[in-house]
C-alpha cells in the first residue's frame, strides 16, 4: 500500500488538491490516472480514501470517498529526548527507525557535552513524515523544538521520567521499571554522556537513573535500544 501524508485533512474534508511535487510523484513515478483510489493520512489516526478526479502531474485532484479512524497499534506513550549527534546521519537514522518501530514524542535536548548544538527541525520533520508513511503508520510522531537539558528537566512531565547514562552507579535496567501500557520519558544523552552535574540535576528533579544494559552504547544506538525495550515489554 502506498501512502500519502497531508496534515490538513480534517473528518470534513470533501477534497484534496496534491502539490507540485506530490502530484508528480502521482501520475508520473505511481502512474495512477483518474479514478484510482489514493490512500492518505493526517498524522492524526484517520486513513482518508480519496478517488482521482483530476490527473495531473503539475495538479492533482482527489475526492475524500471514505475516512476511517486508526487506533494506534501500541498501548503506551513514548517520549524521548535526545541529544544530537555530532553525525548528523545518526540522528536521522533513530528518527526514522524509531518512527518505525513506535514513538510518540521526540525532543531534541542540548547537553553540557554537546558537540552539536544545531537541529534542523524541518529535515527532521520530513524524515519522521516519511518512516510514517513507510511503516504504514497514521499517527505522527511530535517533534518538539530543542532544549537545552536544565529547561527540559525543570518541565512538569507526566508518566515516568528516565535518564540512561554509563556513570559506575547502581543503576537499575531500564526494563526492570518499566510497566505495561505506561507513559515513559527517557532521557538519552551526547556522545560524551551526561555530565555528572546533569545527572545530579536530574536526580533532584526525581527523574531515575537506568541503565540500558552494560554494553557502552552510542547515542542513536542507546535511543534505539530503549524504543525497542518500550516496545517488546507492551508486545
Amino acid at each position: 500500500m502506498q501512502l500519502f501524508y497531508n496534515s490538513e485533512l480534517t473528518k470534513t474534508t470533501k477534497q484534496i488538491t496534491f502539490d507540485k511535487i506530490e502530484s508528480k510523484h502521482i501520475v508520473r513515478v505511481l502512474r495512477k490516472e483518474e479514478n484510482d483510489i489514493l490512500k492518505i493520512t493526517n498524522g492524526n489516526g484517520y486513513l482518508f480514501e480519496a478517488k482521482i478526479k483530476f490527473a495531473n502531474d503539475k495538479k492533482c485532484i482527489a475526492d475524500i470517498i471514505t475516512i476511517s479512524e486508526k487506533e494506534k497499534p501500541w498501548n503506551y506513550y513514548l517520549h524521548i529526548a535526545i541529544a544530537p549527534t555530532k553525525n548528523k546521519d545518526r540522528i536521522e537514522w533513530f528518527l526514522e527507525k524509531a518512527t518505525e518501530i513506535g514513538i510518540d514524542e521526540i525532543t531534541p535536548i542540548i547537553c553540557s557535552n554537546s558537540e552539536n548544538r544545531k537541529v534542523n527541525s524541518n529535515r527532521f520533520e520530513k524524515i519522521i513524515q516519511s518512516a510514517m508513511k513507510q511503516s504504514l503508520k497514521f499517527t505522527l510522531p511530535k517533534l518538539n523544538a530543542p532544549l537545552k537539558f536544565n529547561e527540559f528537566i525543570s518541565q512538569n512531565h507526566k508518566g515516568k521520567v528516565y535518564i540512561a547514562h554509563c556513570e559506575e552507579q547502581d543503576n537499575n535496567i531500564l526494563k526492570s521499571l518499566v510497566k505495561r501500557s505506561e507513559r515513559s520519558t527517557i532521557l538519552i544523552g551526547p556522545e560524551g554522556d551526561f555530565s555528572s552535574e546533569e545527572i545530579k540535576k536530574a536526580m533532584n528533579k526525581k527523574i531515575t537513573p537506568v541503565s540500558l544494559g552494560y554494553s557502552r552504547l552510542r547515542t542513536e544506538t542507546a535511543a534505539i535500544v530503549a524504543v525497542n525495550i518500550i516496545s517488546f515489554i507492551n508486545d
